[in-house]
């Protein structure tokens, strides 16, 4: 500041009203001229004059929002409930295609007053809590229903604790309950608003009919038949909730607003998407959406020719299903992260124990058994908490954990509860399998709980890559090389690719094919430089490709990490194997004497 300038900026305590159309963009692009007269009309006939009537200031406005203060969550309430329901009445009569409807979001906090416009985290959340809300609806923070409680005759219903973007603590929202509605896909002299279904304990998803593009109605039978197999695919995996298809079938033909078909079906995940054919070609585009947000997590599309139907079906209801249970399992992650540690369930424990897990850095591997162990502390049959500690034992054993035969121990004893907790869910199968594999248990036994687990969801990405690591213990490297492609296939941006390079790229040493393992080796340690296996196999692999310069490299950069240059070759069950990894390596070390 300069010397005689004065700061304009001031703090005040208001409450904040953020809104905006619901469906701008997509309005705009069918009818820009009318949509913008409407509107046009809407804020002089109903929303300036409500805002005026509430004592309101309108601070700012976008092409499709606005931006209000009150000096009190009363007037703010009143304004928003006015607001809805006279917009309500007006658009009663029109088709959904051309209906605008308007989200609130409202909050009190501080705010930051400079040149007349307003700042700050309490006008942040208010725009968070805008897109939380549903077409025609209202989302408040927990401080405005506090405020407004026994003040107002409105009911709110309380949506829980919500990760807002960019916000640093978890906000408590209530929704408020407005009565009958005229909007949704089953609007047309349907009824009043129903409350919204409880969320189930675990992720829980929708798919939605996908949409014919072709402009051939034959091709209907193709779209409702992939959406069939993909509800057929995610259902296999045992930690998500999928809706029926009945359900989800009778959005057919439907306009669909996402966050209400999430309340209606009870769901914090939509899956929705089109098919299109041209000649002998189809593409099939999909997209997930967190219902509760609107927030669009992933999209993709798949091509394919028609020739086969049902195989083209069958292949992309498999991806889709691998990609989604990694993307789902992320979306969980971050949404745990963001609750309060004096409120963790098993289950929220157990999520923030994986993105520890998928790291072989020894202490946060130490890091993810303390959370899993607390997990386990108030769950003790929690079989997937029990499973995921069981698999970072074998970890650890590579991280060089100091006691060895204590780690051993106490993988076992996770890996045989976690069966027993649960001997029908693949994926703790799949880990229970991979660790009892590793510490030197039947390998028969391995074999039978991992082909088990896809048998029961040949879907699953981290079983395929499990049983690539246990064909590499059985001696099988290339049927190891196999499964761990297919784990690629289901999962390509997986947080475990990784370690599915380095694994082809083992199996390529034991089939010595060493060319190929270097290649695998270091697009695996540039993810993962501190997995000592990686360093061990390509120092080993240079020395037999008589490449003892970049050997001994290998070498000098491994004692760096650990004065244990030899690995712990237990869970190899062929000795020509061993033979092969030892003999590398003591040829590379020779040559550094």
């Amino acid at each position: 500041m300069k010397p005689g300038e004065q700061n304009c900026a001031e703090r005040r305590l208001a409450a904040i009203l953020a809104a905006d159309v619901a469906g701008y963009s997509r309005l705009i692009g069918a009818d820009e001229a009318g949509t913008l007269d409407r509107l046009k009309s809407l804020r002089a006939e109903l929303i300036d004059p409500t805002v005026a009537a509430h004592r309101g200031r309108i601070v700012k406005t976008t092409g499709d929002g606005l931006l209000v203060e009150f000096a009190s969550v009363v007037d703010a309430l009143r304004c928003a409930t006015d607001w809805q329901r006279g917009m309500a009445e007006r658009t009663a009569g029109v088709s959904p295609a051309r209906r605008i409807e308007f989200r609130i979001g409202i909050n009190v906090g501080d705010v930051v007053v400079e040149d007349g416009d307003i700042f700050g985290d309490g006008v942040n959340v208010a725009a968070r809590l805008e897109a939380l809300a549903e077409p025609g609806g209202i989302c408040v923070s927990a401080r405005v229903q506090e405020d407004a409680a026994g003040r107002l005759d409105l009911l709110f219903e309380d949506i829980g604790d919500q990760v807002l973007k960019n916000i640093a603590r978890p906000v408590r929202v209530y929704r408020v309950d407005l009565g009958p509605r005229a909007s949704g896909p089953h609007a047309g002299g349907t009824p009043a608003l129903q409350p919204a279904l409880a969320l189930p304990d675990k992720p829980s998803i929708a798919v939605l009919p996908f949409q014919n593009m072709s402009g051939d109605p034959e091709q209907e039978y193709f779209a409702d038949g992939m959406v069939e197999e993909i509800i057929t695919a995610l259902s296999r995996i045992r930690w998500l909730f999928v809706i029926a298809r009945n359900s989800t079938f009778t959005y057919k033909g439907q306009p669909i607003d996402v966050k209400q078909v999430g309340r209606e079906l009870g769901v914090r995940y939509v899956l929705e998407g089109s098919v299109r054919k041209g000649g002998n070609r189809v593409r099939i585009t999909a997209q997930l959406i967190d219902a509760l947000t609107g927030t669009h997590l992933w999209a993709d599309r798949f091509d394919g020719l028609t020739e086969d139907v049902f195989s083209l079906q069958d292949e992309i209801a498999a991806s889709v299903a691998g990609v989604l249970g990694s993307v789902l399992e992320a979306a969980e992650v971050r949404r745990s992260a963001g609750r309060p540690t004096t409120d963790l369930t098993a289950y929220d424990l157990y999520l923030q124990a994986l993105p520890h897990w998928a790291s072989c850095d020894r202490d946060r591997l130490l890091q993810a058994l303390d959370l899993l162990g607390q997990a386990i502390d108030l769950e003790p049959d929690y079989a997937p908490a029990l499973g995921v500690a069981a698999a970072c034992c074998p970890l650890l054993d590579i991280a060089e954990i100091e006691d060895k035969a204590a780690n051993r121990k106490r993988a076992l004893n996770w890996a045989r509860r976690a069966i027993l907790g649960d001997s029908d869910d693949p994926a703790v199968l799949a880990n229970a399998a991979g660790t009892l594999g590793y510490f030197g248990e039947n390998i028969d036994t391995a074999i039978a709980l991992i082909d088990r687990a896809l048998t029961m969801n040949p879907n699953l990405a981290s079983g395929w890559e499990w049983s690539g690591w246990i064909r590499q213990f059985a001696g099988q490297p290339d049927l190891s090389i196999e499964h761990f492609g297919i784990a690629m296939r289901l999962s390509p941006r997986d947080p475990w690719t990784p370690f599915v390079l380095v694994g082809i790229g083992i199996a390529h040493f034991f089939a010595r094919r060493f060319d190929e393992a270097v290649t695998k080796l270091l697009a695996g340690l540039e993810e993962v430089p501190s997995f000592l296996l990686s360093h061990q196999t390509l120092a080993a692999s240079y020395a037999h490709l008589g490449r003892l310069d970049e050997a001994r490299q290998a070498i000098r950069r491994l004692r760096v990490m650990t004065p244990v240059i030899e690995p712990s070759l237990s869970a190899y069950r062929d000795p020509e194997h061993r033979e092969l990894l030892l003999s590398g390596l003591r040829l590379a070390m020779g040559e550094t004497a």
